[in-house]
Parts: C-alpha cells; structure tokens; sequence
C-alpha cells in the first residue's frame, strides 16, 4: 500500500513538472510562433547562465497565469541567433511578442515585475507617426498640448534600428501616460519630417518639449538611458526651436532643386558611361554654332542692299 502511494505521488509530481518545464525552441519554430501567436513570451537563453536560470524558474512559475489570464504562451530558445535582433545588449531577453511586436523587459528576475509589466502591456505603447499627422497629433510647433514626445526616426534597411524594436516598444511602455513615444519611418512616411528636422542618420531620437527639440546622443542605447534622457537628462542637451512647417511654395522649390540635382547626377553618369554622347554634343553644338554665324553673316551683307533701293526708290 505504502509502495503504491508513493507511486502515485512520484507519478504526480513528474506530471506537475512536465507541465511546467518550458518548451525549448528552435530559431525556425519560434519565427513560426511569432507568425502564428497573437501573444507569445519568449525567454533567450544560454547554457551555464546563472540570470537566465532564474528567468526561467520564473516563467515557468507563472506560465500557467499567462496561458489563463492573456492567453499567453511561453517558450524558451537557446543560444538563438536571433537574441540581438532583441536585444542588442547580452542574453537573457525576455521579450513579449504581440501579434508580432516585441516588447522587452528590462527589470530584473521578480515574478511580480514580469507579470506586472506584461499584463499592462498587451497592446503597443509605441505609435506610428506619419507626415500628414505629425504636426497634428504631437503640435510640436504650435503649443505642444498633446504634451512631450519622444521619437525615433528609423529605416526598413537599417539593422541598427531592427534591433532597437524591442528597446523602444519597452521605452515606450516604461514612460506610458507620462510621455508620449514614438516612432516614424524617415525614408518613406516620415520623409519629409526627417528633413524637417534635419534627420541624416539612423537610428536618431528627438524629444519634443514645449515648442524645443532635444537630440539623444548619449553612447548607450538601453532602456535605462533613453528613459532617463526623456525624464531629465535632455536639459543637458541644447534645446533647439522647432522648425515651422515648410509652406508649399517652399516644398515645390525643394521640390525642383531635387529633380535638378537627380538630372545633373543622371547626366553625368550617362556620360560617363558613353563618352560618345559627350563627343556627338560637342559636334552637334559647333555645328549649331557654325550655321548660326553663317546665317548673321548673311544677314549682315543683305542688309545695305535694301537700304541702297530704298535709297534709290527715294531719289
């Protein structure tokens, strides 16, 4: 009887600790996942990590409230070469996946900051801004009531900036409901915003504020830092005015300095490439040239052959 109980409860407890093992993945089954997921958690590990053993006890003990209370699931990935897509700094990464977005945690391993930070963060903090809506949502130069705003101008092509996704989805959900966090593409939507603001390289980050703009160029890039800028740091930095909207006059003249710019530049590669083009230009215009003389010449010598029969016709 005494054999068969502690039977049952060996069986039991390795049931119990089947099922809070946390799946490990491969990086092909987790860019599955992330396709597939609308909410997904994923712990980047790596062997004889002391931190990232600690993540996982705790996401093993709370992956049960996750699959339950936001239908979370979670999963583990080792030595992923995917981790500095996420976090550029050094494994472990924790990083919440929603429909897609990721959303690092940059707090230490505590069940209770996890769960916290993820629950209130099951949707995007970050927003997407554009040209057309720019001023209108963030009134940069007009008053700035919608208070201040943080933006990232980054590129589809930059890596830089990919991994700074999840960086900045965490900025943004760190600052939520005390500054406004943004993000806007500079070589596309936000094109004409970019060259507002002079914006010649990505990533770059300006903070909004009372009708001045500040530029982070602080070394780190890290959740803490930016943070840290947005909060109080930026008063060390020069504040610059915000630029008044171009008006369309001027974005027409812009405009043509562009189209002429990209003509003589396509000119100029097309003469290079065919001298001959070059050789066959000089001839055409010395034959102009040539015909234009000629033609004055012979203007030149009719001329007193009129005014004598005119002369004539007078007498």
């Amino acid at each position: 009887m005494q054999f068969k109980v502690c039977f049952v409860i060996l069986l039991f407890s390795f049931i119990k600790s089947s099922s809070e093992t946390l799946q490990s993945v491969s990086d092909d089954d987790l860019l599955e996942l992330i396709r597939e997921k609308e909410k997904l958690i994923v712990l980047f590990s790596k062997p004889n990590c002391d931190k990232c053993d600690e993540f996982e006890t705790h996401i093993e003990s709370l992956q049960d409230d996750f699959k339950k209370h936001m239908n979370a699931v979670c999963v583990k990935t080792i030595n992923s070469h995917l981790s500095r897509l996420y976090n550029p700094a050094k494994d472990p990464a924790l990083v919440f996946f929603r429909h897609g977005v990721p959303l690092l945690f940059s707090g230490e391993p505590d069940e209770n900051e996890i769960y916290g930070f993820f629950e209130k963060n099951q949707a995007p903090a970050v927003k997407e801004l554009t040209d057309k809506i720019f001023e209108h949502i963030t009134q940069a130069a007009t008053g700035a009531t919608t208070g201040d705003w943080f933006v990232m101008f980054y590129g589809a092509s930059c890596v830089d900036c990919q991994r700074l996704h999840a960086v900045w989805e965490s900025v943004g959900a760190t600052l939520k409901g005390r500054i406004n966090v943004a993000r806007m593409d500079a070589n596309q939507a936000g094109l004409n915003t970019a060259k507002r603001f002079n914006v010649n390289k990505l990533p770059s980050f300006l903070f909004f504020r009372l009708g001045k703009v500040y530029r982070f160029d602080l070394p780190k890039r890290d959740v803490k830092s930016f943070v840290t800028f947005a909060q109080d740091w930026y008063k060390n930095s020069k504040g610059e005015p915000v630029p008044l909207l171009a008006s369309p006059f001027d974005e027409l003249v812009d405009w043509c300095v562009q189209m002429i710019k990209i003509s003589v530049e396509f000119g100029l590669d097309i003469l290079a490439q065919h001298p001959w083009i070059w050789q066959i230009g000089v001839a055409g215009f010395g034959l102009v040239a040539i015909t234009a003389i000629i033609a004055l010449l012979k203007a030149g010598k009719s001329r007193p052959t009129k005014d004598t029969k005119k002369e004539k016709k007078s007498k």
